[in-house]
């Protein structure tokens, strides 16, 4: 099965970044990266009833995943898809 999961920055500053995240940008939740404590957490989850409560989760925080181990560097939209 095919999967797609946009991410928008919505907000970043020394301590954390925060994205959007889902299949649309008309349905999403939100992502947050605590850089002083290294943990990726939910804030917000995508509400849809055809996924799993974490479906979109974890193809979020893989693609965040990639970009701390890459450097750090947050771009301002990015996605996962496979």
């Amino acid at each position: 099965m095919a999967s797609f999961v946009l991410l928008l920055k919505e907000y970043e500053d020394e301590a954390a970044v925060i994205y959007k995240f889902g299949p649309s940008d008309h349905q999403m939740g939100r992502i947050k990266f605590d850089k002083k404590t290294t943990i990726i957490s939910e804030v917000e989850p995508v509400l849809d009833s055809e996924q799993s409560p974490n479906f979109y989760f974890k193809r979020a925080a893989q693609r965040l995943a990639r970009c701390i181990a890459e450097g750090g560097s947050f771009p301002d939209k990015m996605c996962f898809a496979s």
